[in-house]
């Protein structure tokens, strides 16, 4: 186990200090009113709207790994969601994985809150950067417990845990533990592991 280092950016770079920031609640309102469509590929970071990265092949199938072997795992009670928003404070970012507590049910009329998600992984391939700096932060600062950076360029599974919660003046995860092709990554919810993934199984 490792500490990760701490990202020198703390918040979302732009070149232009007067940059007009959204809040959430102003963001939904653009996507419930159809001013923002699921074919303008963006999502909401710390208050700025950013193009979603494009997705490689490899991309694609990790998220479908992702999804396959979670559902196996996670036990009633809990929901796995690939490529959905999730409302954080000032973000409402779409993860290439995450698992919420509640059915698919539960959110027919909102997206999934910091409270309700113990696990959010990012497939990194053109993202490694944004994955590793701003999400990272993003995720930490909201307390997300767990953070999977499924890693396909360099074949490995890095896992954050510890969140700093909004506090710190760089929102950082305490540690970070790396898991390698043979290694297995234990799937943990609420404090409880549900079971354990092999990171070949993570990986196309």
């Amino acid at each position: 186990m490792s500490t990760p280092t701490t990202p020198q950016v703390p918040r979302m770079p732009t070149e232009d200090g007067d940059i007009w920031r959204l809040s959430v609640d102003r963001y939904e309102a653009m996507v419930l009113a159809g001013v923002i469509t699921v074919n303008d590929r963006v999502e909401l970071l710390e208050g700025v709207m950013v193009n979603k990265m494009s997705k490689s092949p490899a991309h694609v199938t990790a998220t479908l790994l992702i999804e396959d072997v979670l559902r196996q795992l996670v036990p009633s009670g809990w929901s796995v969601r690939t490529e959905q928003p999730i409302r954080l404070d000032d973000s409402e970012p779409e993860p290439d994985g995450v698992v919420a507590r509640g059915t698919s049910r539960t959110f027919a009329g909102r997206h999934p809150a910091p409270a309700e998600i113990p696990l959010v992984i990012e497939v990194a391939d053109s993202s490694l950067r944004r994955d590793r700096e701003d999400k990272r932060r993003i995720y930490a600062r909201n307390g997300i417990t767990v953070y999977w950076i499924v890693n396909v360029v360099d074949r490995i599974v890095d896992v954050y845990t510890g969140p700093s919660g909004p506090t710190a003046i760089t929102p950082d995860y305490a540690s970070l533990t790396t898991y390698r092709p043979g290694d297995t990554v234990p799937v943990v919810l609420a404090g409880t592991v549900v079971g354990n993934v092999k990171v070949d199984d993570l990986l196309p």
